[in-house]
């Protein structure tokens, strides 16, 4: 308590043992009646003085020293420089690649035809809310990252962390609709998802993200702004409301999708290895009895397909529960809202979760062949190595590879 019972509640506290604060007299030129006013908060600080263990509340950018509060605090919200250079040139590096690879795959399903289906469209909007985080979160703290400070507006902060959240919603509700689509298919043998449903879906997350996303743009609850993190985090709070708007939040953001996708893996899982099975014991009793050459193709589509989208999963899961957890856990406990090592921890939970929308493209093009097929041809042709070779040209070349395309050509 100050005097006159002033308290800063968004202070650390910080406790000096044996030390004096000297203050500055007061002049001749105060009148007595000033002199008089004061009287009482100069006593209660020359009476504390004297104390051995002194505490203070001050903010958590102020450092506390024997000559008073001076300048700005250094100690446990600064990285040393060689994890500052790490951090940043992972970071530069991860936003590039979302930005580049996520901008491909959203040009590639709205310019080809071939890849307007319903789970592209699925994918495609996970890419542009990837791309949006890119965007409206990772500049902003790479900058926080590189100065130790936030050199923006508290509205700012406020959208940063709106869009953190909105975005990392409406991804995970794109893989919870994927992997109920995968399990009717496989499981229930359904195939319900249509490209005007798709967009129906589309719309739904969109806006049920922003609902739950919305208030922390209001400033309810409140944020904490860096540097003592390196992104607007959820601050420690006793109040109940505000407990109950965080648990909502990661409940429809991480914990209840997770654990629907995680049951409906599970029940994929074993629905192909039920059919596997089935198939070997089939084969094995009956070898004369011809196999229906389409079975197997389908099959074997549609489960490297599944698996494609399991690797999604376990990626947005592993990129994404540390930080959930470390929110809530900020929340609820104020030893680890008020821990020294708050803005290094921030930084790792933070990229770790940003590795998912820069990986994600590289998944799309390692897994999925139309998609690099669709690469392939959609690169421009400032890109390539060298023009295209004419006819003539390559008859000189190797005679015999225009011949063997040709036959080729006519015998299909």
């Amino acid at each position: 308590m100050f005097p006159g019972g002033a308290v800063n509640p968004t202070g650390k506290l910080f406790a000096i043992a044996n030390n004096r604060l000297t203050l500055p007299r007061p002049s001749a030129a105060i009148s007595q009646s000033d002199s008089m006013e004061n009287s009482s908060s100069l006593s209660w600080w020359e009476n504390s003085s004297s104390l051995v263990l002194r505490t203070l509340w001050v903010t958590p950018t102020t450092q506390v020293t024997e000559q008073g509060v001076v300048g700005q605090e250094v100690g446990g919200h600064v990285l040393s420089v060689p994890l500052q250079v790490f951090f940043s040139v992972v970071m530069v590096c991860v936003l590039l690649l979302a930005l580049c690879g996520n901008a491909v795959v959203c040009v590639m399903v709205y310019r080809r035809a071939v890849m307007r289906s319903a789970i592209n469209f699925l994918l495609a909007n996970l890419a542009f809310a990837d791309m949006v985080l890119a965007v409206t979160a990772m500049p902003f703290d790479l900058v926080t990252l590189v100065t130790a400070q936030w050199p923006f507006s508290s509205t700012l902060c406020r959208t940063s962390a709106m869009f953190l959240w909105l975005c990392m919603s409406v991804g995970v509700a794109m893989l919870l609709v994927i992997s109920m689509d995968r399990f009717l298919i496989i499981v229930r043998r359904e195939d319900r998802l249509t490209p005007h449903r798709a967009k129906i879906l589309i719309a739904a997350s969109w806006i049920l993200a922003f609902f739950l996303a919305f208030p922390l743009f209001l400033g309810y609850p409140s944020l904490q702004v860096p540097p003592s993190a390196l992104q607007c985090i959820l601050t420690y709070s006793p109040d109940s409301g505000y407990h109950g708007y965080v648990v909502v939040l990661a409940l429809f953001t991480f914990f209840m999708p997770f654990t629907v996708m995680a049951f409906a893996f599970g029940m994929i899982l074993s629905s192909i290895r039920h059919n596997a099975l089935r198939i070997r014991c089939d084969s094995a009793l009956s070898l004369s009895k011809p196999r229906p050459l389409h079975l197997s193709v389908d099959v074997g589509f549609k489960t490297r397909a599944f698996f494609t989208i399991l690797l999604l999963f376990v990626l947005a899961l592993a990129s994404l529960a540390p930080l959930v957890v470390f929110s809530l856990c900020a929340v609820f406990s104020s030893a680890v809202y008020s821990g020294a090592g708050l803005f290094q921890v921030s930084a790792w939970l933070l990229i770790l979760s940003f590795l998912r929308p820069a990986l994600n493209p590289l998944i799309y093009y390692c897994r999925i062949r139309k998609f690099r097929l669709a690469c392939a041809r959609w690169v421009p042709s400032l890109c390539r190595l060298r023009p295209p070779l004419t006819s003539s040209a390559q008859r000189r070349i190797q005679p015999s590879a225009v011949y063997a395309c040709s036959d080729h050509r006519s015998s299909i």
